[in-house]
């Protein structure tokens, strides 16, 4: 019976992990197209890669996890560039990639 509850826990905590890294990947997506929409610049592969994980501190004080992503992009279709950008839970702290000609807010 223990293993079993201890089994149930450990399955709780690595769903809520797999989820947490989904929608900081779909954020990621929606960071990345949007930034390249709005640069005039074509977002390639249709997609964002996880490159990096960190447990930080929150300025909250609770644990959490900093998740660094890449994209590709290219400015005239016949090159490719990499854009990166870092993401604390749901806050948008870090960004590299095409940038548009006047300062806009990515979300």
């Amino acid at each position: 019976m223990p293993t079993l509850i201890l089994l149930m826990i450990f399955g709780a905590a690595a769903f809520s992990f797999w989820s947490a890294g989904r929608a900081a990947a779909e954020r990621a997506e929606a960071v990345g197209r949007d930034a390249c929409l709005k640069a005039g610049v074509q977002w390639l592969d249709q997609s964002v890669h996880a490159i990096g994980l960190k447990l930080i501190r929150h300025e909250s004080g609770w644990l959490g996890f900093e998740r660094t992503f890449r994209f590709d992009y290219s400015i005239d279709g016949e090159d490719r560039h990499v854009g990166r950008l870092i993401l604390r839970g749901e806050r948008l702290i870090a960004f590299s990639g095409p940038v548009t000609r006047a300062p806009t807010q990515l979300h």
